[in-house]
């Protein structure tokens, strides 16, 4: 409490003269063995500067400037915060997993908020009742109209999970990875793509890329419940590793090899590479790929949208494998 009157970690001089000494404390350096120096003022649960220190760490979880403006970019593995009725309702719908939902004291209740309660009670999602101050603590002062959701941090898996999932189906792997992605609705978009068309995950570099957010997950509509994402330190080096087991890498960009219904490779272990809409596949991996192909389109049209492109080449590889051989 910042009334506290003692400092923690504070300790009376043995040669005090102030007063009679009572215990140990004080008596000799043995006594005093273990306090350690008195903690930064920061460190102090008591002391406004540790509250100072926490809002700066959760301004840096969220991505923003301690001016409050947000830097388009999140701390990996940091909790996010979904404010307002309908993007509570919305990511509930989504099956987003939920850490807690906190509604206000007397929330002025309308269909959304009942929709929200029921979904809760349904999956046994933790509630929370939060004062307004509470409230705008939460979510960093952001319009919240009584209700926030906290969503616990994305699991991400390793490529070769992606390869067990594809093993235990008992079929040839199908993996979407993206490069130069960074649109987290895109992600979702393209895990909406891959849970309609069997891929067995999705593969994201660690940095300069969109992560699975709560804008990802709403997109995806459920698919990424079920599509698991997995993460690579180094792209390029991943997908030469994916080669290694066994899988061909196939880039999609323009003025590619072949056309996407040509692909030779669709019934056979797969990656296919999405590129951004604007860069297109980076250098080095473009050149980790085994082949590049490309979505014929009217000249009238200069590119796809990643998350369409993706859309299109898995309902192409999807079709060649659901074909019967000979």
């Amino acid at each position: 409490m910042a009334g506290n009157s003692k400092r923690a970690g504070a300790v009376r001089k043995a040669g005090s003269k102030k007063g009679a000494q009572v215990g140990t404390g004080g008596h000799s350096r043995k006594a005093l063995q273990g306090k350690g120096p008195t903690p930064k003022a920061e460190d102090r649960t008591y002391h406004p500067a540790h509250e100072r220190k926490l809002a700066a760490e959760r301004r840096a979880a969220a991505g923003q400037r301690p001016g409050g403006r947000s830097t388009g970019r999140k701390a990996a593995g940091a909790t996010e915060v979904v404010t307002g009725r309908n993007a509570v309702l919305e990511a509930l719908r989504a099956e987003m997993p939920v850490e807690g939902i906190y509604l206000a004291t007397h929330l002025d209740a309308d269909d959304r908020t009942q929709e929200i309660l029921e979904i809760a009670h349904a999956r046994s999602l933790p509630m929370f009742e939060a004062s307004r101050l509470d409230l705008d603590k939460i979510t960093e002062g952001t319009v919240h109209q009584g209700v926030a959701m906290k969503v616990p941090p994305y699991d991400y898996k390793d490529a070769e999970d992606l390869l067990d999932a594809a093993a235990e189906a008992g079929e040839p792997p199908l993996i979407v990875a993206l490069d130069n992605i960074t649109d987290p609705r895109n992600l979702g978009a393209v895990l909406r793509s891959a849970g309609a068309f069997g891929a067995h995950g999705v593969l994201v570099p660690e940095r300069r890329s969109a992560g699975v957010t709560a804008s990802a997950w709403k997109v995806s509509a459920g698919a990424a419940a079920r599509v698991p994402v997995a993460r690579a330190t180094n792209l390029a080096r991943e997908l030469a590793e994916l080669k290694k087991s066994g899988c061909f890498v196939v880039g999609l960009d323009a003025g590619g090899d072949m056309q996407v219904g040509e692909l030779a490779f669709a019934t056979d272990p797969l990656v296919l590479v999405i590129g951004s809409e604007g860069k297109g596949l980076s250098r080095l991996v473009r050149e980790a790929c085994d082949a590049i192909v490309s979505i014929p389109i009217a000249t009238t049209t200069e590119s796809l949208n990643a998350a369409v492109a993706a859309g299109i080449t898995l309902y192409e590889v999807a079709k060649q494998r659901s074909t019967p051989a000979g």
